[in-house]
């Protein structure tokens, strides 16, 4: 049940990236080369049926180059 649960989390971490990345305009592929992550890495965060844990590293990376704060990708609502 722990790792269902995981599971969705990161799904929606996904799809929030995703909503914040469409709002500043990005392509995954413009996206990527900014945050220098391999589109391959990156499209498995995105994607709602995949699984994919990211670090801290990344997800700060990301929320910086977004301009969002970090808790704002992570908080369910």
């Amino acid at each position: 049940m722990a790792d269902k649960m995981y599971e969705d989390r990161f799904r929606q971490l996904g799809l929030r990236i995703a909503y914040f990345r469409k709002l500043r305009g990005y392509t995954q592929e413009t996206f990527c080369e900014k945050l220098n992550i391999s589109i391959s890495y990156y499209s498995q965060i995105e994607a709602a049926g995949c699984y994919k844990p990211i670090s801290l590293k990344t997800l700060y990376k990301i929320s910086e180059a977004l301009e969002v704060e970090p808790y704002k990708l992570l908080v369910t609502e």
